[in-house]
């Protein structure tokens, strides 16, 4: 693929880099979040835990290439794609509306993603359909979350016909998608017929769930074999209760209250002609990091 296909080499690497920042922003507040991933390896080798965090980590990723390589192969940046095809029945004769334009290549996304990640995954063992499952669900949050936009055709801009294709969304709307996912990711286990099921009624997870097979540890403390880096030194609010708060984030250690001075542009007004005056205001705050 490297030398076949630099085009796609390219947007894959763009798509790893936007699913580590998505991944960095949905975690901000949680005492794991996500700073490690990446480091040291090209596409960001991910959580040795098979913990809900890696179920997201490996879902993001995969929903951040098929994102990447649709994005590309729209600019025009990818030479073997094309428009994607809606899978969708046309509406009704009657109907204001009908697909036409040049919808986002799924088909691609997906094949390109599947081959790229699901081809690591070779062990066959809990962990590696683990991670198979969670690509996939990453693959479908994309199916999932595609927008429908038109175009108006009419008299005097009457609107009396659509047409409309499917575009993608803002990335972020895949990361929230899949952060709810995150939330109520089912645990599983290794079932006698070498499939993952779930709890002890040896039912197989859904396509669109994220699923993991090991409770996360706290994260309190650096430890590089499971993937913590710890709390120390995060910035923690004082005033808040759950996520963010110092009394989460600290894992009761407490924390350390620092001046910090911020300035910013203030009172501007518009001179004729034609410039803008500004005063630089500032105001000295606490900001408080965990010990």
């Amino acid at each position: 693929m490297c030398r076949t296909g630099p085009d796609l080499m390219i947007a894959l690497g763009q798509g790893v880099s936007m699913a580590l920042a998505e991944c960095h922003a949905q975690f901000a507040k949680h005492r794991w979040d996500c700073t490690h991933l990446g480091k040291g390896h090209s596409f960001g080798y991910v959580l040795v835990v098979g913990s809900r965090e890696a179920a997201y980590t490996y879902s993001i990723a995969s929903a951040g290439v098929v994102y990447s390589i649709m994005a590309a192969c729209s600019r025009g940046e990818i030479t073997s794609c094309g428009c994607g095809t809606t899978n969708r029945r046309q509406p009704r004769v009657q109907a204001s509306w009908k697909w036409a334009g040049c919808s986002v290549d799924l088909a691609l996304g997906l094949r390109i993603a599947r081959k790229f990640l699901d081809n690591r995954e070779v062990e066959g063992d809990a962990r590696a359909l683990m991670n198979l499952h969670n690509n996939k669900a990453g693959r479908n949050a994309i199916k999932t979350t595609l927008v429908k936009d038109c175009k108006c055709h009419g008299v005097s801009g009457s609107c009396t016909m659509r047409s409309c294709w499917m575009s993608l969304p803002r990335f972020k709307k895949v990361g929230d998608h899949l952060m709810r996912k995150y939330w109520r990711a089912r645990e599983v286990r290794l079932g006698e017929q070498g499939s993952l099921v779930t709890g002890k009624s040896d039912r197989k997870p859904r396509t669109a769930d994220l699923v993991f097979i090991e409770h996360s540890p706290n994260y309190c403390e650096p430890d590089n074999t499971i993937g913590s880096p710890g709390t120390k030194g995060r910035n923690c609010n004082r005033s808040a209760t759950g996520l963010g708060s110092c009394d989460e984030l600290c894992c009761g250690r407490g924390y350390n209250t620092h001046q910090q001075l911020k300035s910013w542009q203030c009172n501007c007004k518009f001179n004729w002609c034609c410039q803008v005056e500004c005063q630089t205001c500032t105001q000295n705050t606490e900001v408080y990091t965990c010990k």
